[in-house]
């Protein structure tokens, strides 16, 4: 398992200037088009996202007071809920609202027939299967990650890829108020 810290990783602006995102891990490492790929994104402002064609998308708001999400024929003003997974396809135009200010995201993204994802919002011990990639990210708490890797805090967490043998390496809560975002990315069929 590879352990990150969001307060550490590189923020790179989006090409539309509305955030900032701080990419966690993109899958195949150095190619210009990946499989998977996860980061924390900084919402700024009102406006459009980028369109990620033959791309499913997942978020889940980390911080903030809230972010609408809409696309014009397909839904209006669809409410995404902290901690509370939103998939969308990454096809659609979406515009965002911050009614409330700025916000802080998860940001999953698979290419679709590649690769299937889900998010869960979990409070008890949990461990990848195998031959899965992922994401596990502390909301609150803290989760030791396998026997003897580090204790992971709010906005820490680590990620494995499918050839990362995290089978059997379960995450556990700590303390009674632990809560996390585990991202579980299997091989599309």
């Amino acid at each position: 398992m590879h352990h990150f810290d969001v307060e550490t990783l590189t923020a790179g602006t989006w090409r539309n200037g509305g955030g900032a995102t701080r990419e966690i891990v993109s899958r195949p490492a150095g190619s210009g088009e990946f499989g998977w790929r996860a980061s924390i994104a900084d919402i700024d402002r009102d406006g459009p996202f980028s369109a990620f064609p033959g791309v499913d998308r997942t978020l889940t708001l980390l911080a903030g007071d809230g972010l609408w999400l809409s696309c014009p024929g397909e839904f209006e003003r669809m409410p995404v809920q902290a901690a509370e997974p939103f998939t969308f396809s990454g096809d659609l135009a979406l515009t965002a609202e911050l009614p409330h200010g700025p916000c802080r995201v998860l940001n999953l993204m698979v290419g679709r027939g590649r690769w299937t994802a889900r998010v869960d919002r979990v409070t008890s011990p949990v461990a990848p299967p195998s031959a899965h990639a992922g994401v596990f990210h502390v909301l609150r708490g803290h989760w030791q990650a396998g026997d003897e890797g580090p204790v992971l805090a709010s906005g820490q967490g680590v990620w494995w890829d499918t050839d990362d043998d995290a089978s059997g390496r379960g995450l556990t809560p700590l303390s009674p108020d632990a809560e996390a975002l585990w991202a579980d990315v299997a091989p599309g069929r």
